[in-house]
């Protein structure tokens, strides 16, 4: 393993040499008609590209995922990158598909989302920061949404909508803890109706999800029509289509549902489109990604937001069901240092030191928090999609420990690689590749964990003890009354996507490992009629962050030549 190296993901990133995008298109078959320019390294890609590439041979298709993270990281887009990298060193050629960064964790704590080290998308500054105005656009059209309910309350509210139960709220793309609840039309008369509303980061809004999960422009266009903004004085949803709000709200999202291509530090193209939340939302890079990308490579390789029993088993459940694709292998991300967090006997916070015991050679405690990792590959299994366990490597670790995660994965019949990809880019990740080849090479036997004809309680059962390991699930009376109500009102039939925290496969965060003896409490439930999924809420979820004490945006800046300085 390369020393580690000190140079910032910003100073890496400019140190590249960079292809014409056209030219990274042309390595995925895509011609320069069907390309709509951002630059010379960025660019649209037309919808025409879905048709225009279906007659070419379909690549492998591979999800990344992890354990259940720790405040540390653990490097699933980083790992994803530098794979998509180390195809092209076991002579086969790979495509990544990952979602864009938000700007709210971006200023925040969290920093940007474009991979690290050597295993990066570039330019680094065009994605982290506004690329082509996708987030800019969900903005937008969500705002647009919230205007017009505002507008028909105050011109009469002829839809008879009861304000109590108005669900749709605003949206920016920024960590603003002060917005999360506000009180609107404050004033005159003339200045609207007086209500409770608030504000949601952008990556939380449902059109978010539905441009994540859209098939093609006029799929969009029924998608956002059928947004349930709330209900009326007798209990019936009322929609953004009954309201008029749906055919601007498409228009303003017309050119954000075309993906953007970028490529990695070593000019593997690298699609980079939509950015839903991780919690109450699938957390998955968009379909229509998706079906370009499976026509422009050996290998199309995309990432699941948090842990598997999060973002895979969405993109297994959500994803997978919307686009049809199969995913023929999945990778499981994980760290020596996050299975030592894992054991229970470390406490980590971000932003702050590690515990100096955490660094210390302990295989024993690896092995502990082994269980986690154990679970999560078991989650994969269950759709019978065959995983491959990737571990990050850190200069910290030792070979005894490394030696410990091979250990476990023997015990559960699965392949095994350690990958250097940060410090030595896609070299690094040969090892990794020559895995996934072989795994995604095997017959695939995939399936859903539940049918669509399921009730919406019998989803939720079976998430919550075939992949959480809970006993049963509790719901609270609210909860209770709003999943008859959805069944009632013929929503029955859509996916789950269960809002809990991502610190524990339970929904306890201080429950680490892969906990057991515990149910899982489902408070509240809410609905995402346009994305296609109900979503019921375990704890307390947070949809719009806020700032640290010292968040990142005090230490971005531009120098004396213009240049960016501080976001990594």
């Amino acid at each position: 393993m390369t020393n580690p190296q000190t140079l910032t993901a910003l100073e890496i990133a400019r140190g590249a040499t960079l292809l014409p995008i056209t030219e990274v298109a042309a390595t995925m078959g895509i011609g320069e008609e069907l390309l709509e320019p951002y630059g010379r390294y960025v660019s649209k890609i037309s919808l025409d590209a879905i048709d225009a590439l279906a007659d070419r041979p379909r690549a492998k298709y591979i999800v990344v995922t992890a354990v259940t993270p720790t405040p540390l990281g653990e490097g699933k887009t980083t790992t994803t990158i530098g794979l998509s990298q180390g195809m092209s060193h076991i002579g086969k050629r790979a495509t990544a598909s990952i979602r864009q960064s938000s700007m709210g964790p971006t200023f925040g704590i969290k920093g940007g989302a474009a991979g690290g080290g050597y295993s990066q998308a570039a330019p680094f500054e065009a994605f982290n920061l506004h690329l082509t105005g996708d987030m800019h656009a969900v903005s937008a059209a969500h705002n647009t949404l919230s205007a017009i309910v505002d507008n028909h309350l105050h011109h009469g509210n002829a839809l008879d909508l009861d304000l109590h139960h108005i669900s749709w709220r605003r949206v920016l793309d920024v960590n603003d803890r002060a917005l999360r609840h506000v009180v609107i039309g404050l004033g005159t008369d003339a200045d609207g109706v007086t209500r409770q509303s608030g504000f949601d980061i952008t990556a939380a809004s449902e059109v978010m999800a539905i441009l994540a999960l859209s098939t093609s422009l006029m799929d969009m266009r029924r998608r956002l029509g059928e947004i349930v903004i709330g209900f009326d004085r007798s209990g019936q949803p009322v929609t953004a289509e009954d309201i008029r709000g749906a055919g601007a709200m498409t228009v303003i999202m017309r050119d954000a549902l075309k993906p953007n291509l970028l490529q990695t530090l070593e000019n593997t193209p690298v699609l980079v489109h939509a950015g839903p939340f991780g919690n109450i939302a699938h957390g998955n890079s968009s379909v229509v990604a998706d079906q370009i990308g499976i026509h422009s490579s050996d290998y199309l390789i995309t990432e699941a937001g948090f842990g598997a029993d999060m973002g895979a088993e969405r993109f297994f459940n959500i994803k997978c069901r919307v686009s049809g694709l199969v995913p023929d292998a999945a990778v499981v991300v994980t760290t020596v240092r996050a299975l030592k967090a894992h054991s229970g006997n470390h406490r980590i916070v971000a932003g702050r030191p590690l515990p100096p015991a955490l660094l210390e050679e302990n295989p024993d405690e690896v092995r502990i928090g082994g269980a986690n990792l154990a679970k999560q590959v078991q989650n994969v299994l269950v759709h019978g999609v065959t995983p491959v366990i990737a571990i990050n490597a850190f200069p910290s670790d030792f070979a005894s420990e490394y030696d410990a995660i091979r250990e476990i994965a023997a015990s559960l019949g699965v392949r095994c690689a350690v990958t250097t990809h940060f410090a030595d880019g896609g070299a690094g990740a040969a090892e990794l590749a020559q895995a996934v080849a072989e795994a995604a090479d095997e017959p695939s036997t995939f399936s859903f964990l539940y049918p669509s004809t399921a009730s919406l309680r019998d989803k939720i059962e079976a998430i919550a003890t075939r992949i959480y390991g809970a006993d049963g699930v509790d719901y609270l009376p609210a909860a209770a009354q709003k999943l008859d109500r959805l069944e009632a009102t013929g929503f029955g039939g859509l996916s789950i996507c269960i809002a809990k925290t991502h610190l524990s496969i339970s929904s306890d965060p201080s429950l680490k490992g892969a906990p057991t003896g515990w149910r899982l409490p489902v408070r509240e439930v809410r609905l995402s009629a346009g994305a296609g999924f109900a979503y019921a809420i375990c704890g307390d979820m947070r949809t719009m962050p806020g700032l640290g004490s010292a968040p990142a945006a005090f230490d971005i800046d531009i120098d004396a030549n213009g240049e960016i300085v501080g976001l990594y």
